[in-house]
């Protein structure tokens, strides 16, 4: 490249520094320093580097980029309005109600795949989208800039980890390393080599950089791709570069300029900006297209009715026949696949699966960067492993990702193992994720049809699966919509609608012959849907038995299916009480801890007849 365009990449850096000054300073907030120290790596990547159309930033063979680093989004927005494709008077609209530039990417703008901001988490996206690349023989590339700041997260390691293993030579991570972080210096400073150590370490080629020498950058950018390592290139900055009042100064994080202050920067950076408007960009390879479509149906499921199946077992048999019929499907594991039977998939179906190992953070993060591209991820592991990747779940629903995750091993009826292995908070885990599904099924057929209800739905699913046997209840042509119940007992004369759902639902059906032997009558309802909740189908069936509900779950009481209940229903002058495990619970044999804890037919009966 000629000096010419080496000076050229200078200006359009500048510029980027000069809109996002204008617009954190209009916006009153924002993280301009934070821009300012990244701005030459982005101006290289995308106007002399990067292969995309700026036309369609969802076109299948893009080079993708992430903002890991998601409160650097003004320098983001920047780029995307120097191609074009936002109008630069919208800069100024940053942070506004009336504007998609909001603090953070999200995908309500189409050139951001996740939402980002998180610190920590865009690296495990972009191994995601990696893989699929890989997945789908495509040669597009994956970007990642992250901050130095953010490498403190150990989902970062957990991401640099599983790409040195799979030896994605095809992803490159950009650590912008600026020395300061939000209260104070970062932990190694400008100690470039202590960085590298840490990603040689786990397999990454690297290259050590000055972040604001373009032809320096792109010169490390011409040998992305060679050998099979993934490239890390540490590039050594200054936070709020260009900028001479505020460079390298600490205080200045998240703190936008005064109007004074914007004038000052800008005299400095206006005599050397230039524009990208209209610059030439690399266009991508026209390769084949992956095949992403839905199918229009999946195989019928074989079931007889009293056969005695794991729901955790009928998961891995629906994700082995529907992967079959719909390629979209991908599997993710968290080391439990033989756990959670989902190694049937793998087995069949090798080159779709991804063995996460013991890092859920960094599976959800995968499955997210999958998502990203097209495919549907089903990732599973206990459910108790996935309240550690909390944040990861939240920020997916932020994202709108089209995710499956599947958690195995609930409650007390896990038996021996004990509480750690115990999932008792999933549930309100999960329902409080924005836009979330949430699924509990009870028998092989609920499981399996919810398994392809989740595959065809759009958006973040939850299906809760159990690890004791239980007997088919259902035939294998029920559906089982999102939203819906299953009436399964009902009188005249019943004293109490009894909602239960899993291996509860199979208690109270129990529960309902015993007390029908006794003259007493309940309705029994398999709330397999905790969310959205079966509201009108509960309601009414309350309407029959005074106003009078009974949820039994094996969960805590907080944020289950008994408050999903109570939430819908209370105002509407409905009485909900709760069985539920209302104590740290203890090893012991399945049968033992749920009648112990009282979940169990016996304490259905005693608490009806209590209530009635």
């Amino acid at each position: 490249m000629n000096d010419i365009d080496i000076e050229s990449l200078k200006g359009i850096a500048n510029q980027l520094r000069i809109d996002s000054i204008r617009a954190t300073t209009a916006a009153g907030s924002g993280h301009p320093t934070s821009c300012c120290s990244a701005a030459d790596i982005v101006a290289a990547l995308f106007f002399a580097h990067m292969r995309f159309d700026p036309k369609n930033p969802h076109f299948y063979n893009n080079d993708r980029f992430i903002l890991s680093k998601g409160h650097a989004a003004p320098l983001l927005y920047s780029v995307w309005a120097e191609l074009g494709f936002i109008p630069s008077e919208e800069l100024i609209k940053l942070r506004r109600l009336d504007s998609d530039l909001e603090g953070h990417p999200t995908p309500r703008l189409a050139f951001a795949d996740v939402a980002t901001g998180s610190l920590g988490q865009g690296l495990g996206v972009g191994v995601g989208m990696a893989l699929c690349a890989r997945l789908d023989k495509l040669d597009y590339r994956t970007y990642v800039l992250l901050g130095d700041g953010e490498c403190a997260e150990g989902a970062v390691w957990e991401a640099v980890s599983l790409a040195g293993i799979n030896k994605l030579n095809n992803l490159v991570a950009v650590v912008d390393i600026n020395r300061l972080g939000q209260s104070q210096p970062t932990p190694f400073e400008h100690d470039l080599d202590a960085y590298k150590a840490r990603f040689e370490a786990c397999g990454w080629r690297t290259e050590e950089i000055d972040g604001h020498d373009i032809e320096e950058i792109l010169e490390v950018l011409a040998a992305v791709g060679l050998g099979d390592q993934p490239l890390v290139i540490l590039a050594k900055t200054i936070k709020g570069a260009g900028v001479s009042f505020i460079q390298d100064k600490e205080g200045w994080h998240g703190k936008p300029l005064s109007k004074d202050e914007e004038a000052r920067a800008i005299a400095e950076l206006q005599p050397s900006a230039k524009s990208g408007i209209g610059r030439p960009i690399a266009a991508p390879a026209q390769l084949t297209g992956p095949n992403n479509a839905a199918p229009s149906s999946y195989p019928p499921l074989t079931y007889k009715l009293g056969d005695s199946v794991a729901t955790r077992e009928a998961f891995g048999s629906a994700l082995l026949r529907i992967g079959g019929a719909d390629q979209r499907i991908v599997a993710l594991d968290g080391d439990t696949k033989n756990s959670t039977y989902s190694d049937k998939f793998f087995k069949k179906f090798p080159e779709r699966s991804t063995e996460c190992y013991i890092a859920e953070q960094n599976m959800v993060g995968v499955s997210m960067g999958f998502a990203a591209r097209g495919k549907v991820p089903f990732a599973s592991t206990f459910a108790t492993f996935f309240t550690r990747a909390a944040d990861h779940i939240r920020v997916a629903g932020i994202s709108m990702s089209n995710l499956k995750l599947v958690g195995s091993h609930v409650g007390v009826s896990i038996g021996e193992d004990g509480p750690s292995q115990m999932g008792l908070e999933d549930l309100a885990l999960m329902r409080a994720v924005a836009g979330s599904v949430v699924l509990y099924p009870c028998d092989a057929v609920s499981a399996e049809k919810l398994t392809d209800q989740m595959a065809l739905h759009k958006g973040i699913c939850f299906l809760r699966t159990s690890r004791p046997k239980a007997p088919v209840i259902y035939k294998n042509e029920e559906d089982f919509p999102i939203g819906g119940a299953k009436v399964l007992r009902q009188g005249d004369n019943d004293k109490v609608t009894v909602v239960a759902a899993g291996v509860t639902l199979t208690e109270a059906l129990k529960a309902a012959d015993a007390l029908k032997g006794e003259g007493i009558g309940i309705t029994v309802i398999d709330a397999y849907s905790v969310k959205p909740l079966a509201r009108d189908i509960i309601k009414a069936a309350a309407q029959k038995t005074n106003n009078l509900v009974l949820t039994v779950e094996d969960h805590y009481p907080e944020g289950g299916i008994g408050d999903a209940v109570a939430g819908e229903l209370s105002l509407e002058g409905i009485r909900v009480h709760k069985l539920a495990v209302f104590e740290l619970p203890h090893s012991g044999k399945p049968e033992e801890l749920l009648a112990k804890y009282g979940i169990d037919a016996n304490a259905i009966v005693r608490k009806v007849k209590q209530l009635a």
